[in-house]
């Protein structure tokens, strides 16, 4: 699904060099490349604060601490996506509040959230699935009107631009009061190990994230905070800045991968390419395909058998995984979210993909509907 030795191969002597400058320096924890890093993805991002932190699952717990978030306050989220976004909710002892997706862009449907907001709603979290981003205009209207915090899960679409209504443009992650994201090896923007970050323009909420990430300490041995271990050490920042200075060439590179599928897949009935809504560039973390009245699995043991990588996100949603179980929703309380998790599949997606790959990746898909 990722070629990441392709990858690595082209910025090799600049990986090796940093790593190695890293291990001579011994400041593995905090060092110069972690505040270099944080400095270069702020101005990248152009938002205030960058808080690096150990992974993108306690981006998201970490932003709930901050936000002083009780047991029994209700997190509204959706129930198309990861489980981490679900997950760190549950950990904090916060009723996570469900709703249904878009058809189209697979994100949070903001009358969706509007309907499903009540005396105990505190936050909603947003999740720019698959490479684009929700809707952020009206979520962020209703959340205003309400009172409520937007935390923005953008670990699959750090790059991507959305864009409002008046033509601005502003990075995915930094509309809200709080945006995540994860660098796991195969994130548009990957580390070679786990790493994640938080994003806010807000200075107070920033010094809280700060605080918590590091044992609540502000100053050393002093703890305002009840906070967590949640680093990212000096070798993966090293890495990441190398391939932030690449971004915006990874995502060209996925969009022209991306135009070839469409192009291939065009006419095919069976096949729904991925919506590029009007209010955001779309960076492709992931290609999916919504499929017709096909054998979905099918497909991807075909595919598979061809020696094509094919992955299904998300085969059970949130609200009939035996974990998140709850009797205020049922099968059928969402059915585009029901519906997506019977028909999506995702082809590979990476900046490495070639025409004579992609060739082969089409053709086998469209024999597979001519059998």
């Amino acid at each position: 699904m990722v070629d990441l030795k392709r990858q690595y191969e082209k910025i090799s002597s600049e990986v090796d060099s940093a790593v190695l400058d890293v291990i001579r320096s011994t400041q593995y924890i905090n060092g110069p490349e972690v505040k270099e890093f944080q400095k270069e993805l702020e101005e990248y991002l152009g938002v205030k604060h960058v808080i690096p932190c150990a992974n993108g699952t306690d981006a998201l717990q970490v932003s709930m601490m901050a936000l002083d978030l009780k047991p029994g306050d209700e997190v509204i989220t959706t129930s198309f996506t990861f489980v981490a976004t679900v997950e760190v909710i549950a950990l904090l002892g916060l009723t996570p509040v469900l709703v249904d997706v878009d058809p189209d862009t697979f994100n949070i449907d903001p009358e969706a959230f509007r309907k499903a907001i009540g005396p105990r709603t505190k936050a909603v979290v947003p999740v720019h699935l698959f490479g684009q981003c929700a809707h952020m205009e009206p979520i962020l209207e209703i959340a205003r009107e309400k009172g409520i915090y937007v935390i923005e899960d953008n670990a699959q679409a750090i790059g991507a631009d959305y864009i409002s209504g008046d033509g601005g443009r502003q990075k995915a992650g930094t509309l809200g009061d709080i945006g995540c994201t994860s660098f796991f090896p195969s994130k548009n923007l990957g580390c070679y190990g786990d790493g994640g970050a938080l994003f806010t323009n807000d200075d107070s909420i920033a010094d809280k994230l700060r605080m918590i990430v590091n044992h609540g300490m502000k100053k050393r041995y002093y703890h305002d905070e009840t906070g967590m271990n949640s680093r990212l050490d000096s070798i993966q920042a090293a890495i990441l800045r190398i391939k932030l200075r690449r971004l915006d060439e990874y995502a060209s590179a996925r969009r022209k991968a991306a135009d070839y599928y469409d192009s291939a897949f065009e006419g095919e009935e069976n096949i729904q390419v991925p919506v590029r809504s009007s209010f955001s560039t779309h960076v492709f973390h992931q290609y999916t395909l919504k499929t017709g009245n096909v054998d979905r699995f099918g497909l991807q043991e075909f595919l598979m058998d061809k020696g094509i990588p094919a992955m299904v996100y998300y085969p059970v949603p949130m609200h009939m995984q035996k974990a998140y179980s709850d009797p205020r929703y049922k099968k059928g309380d969402f059915p585009v979210t029901e519906d997506l998790s019977k028909r999506v599949i995702s082809l590979p997606m990476h900046t490495e993909l070639d025409n004579e790959q992609l060739e082969y990746i089409t053709e086998n898909v469209l024999s597979f509907f001519k059998r």
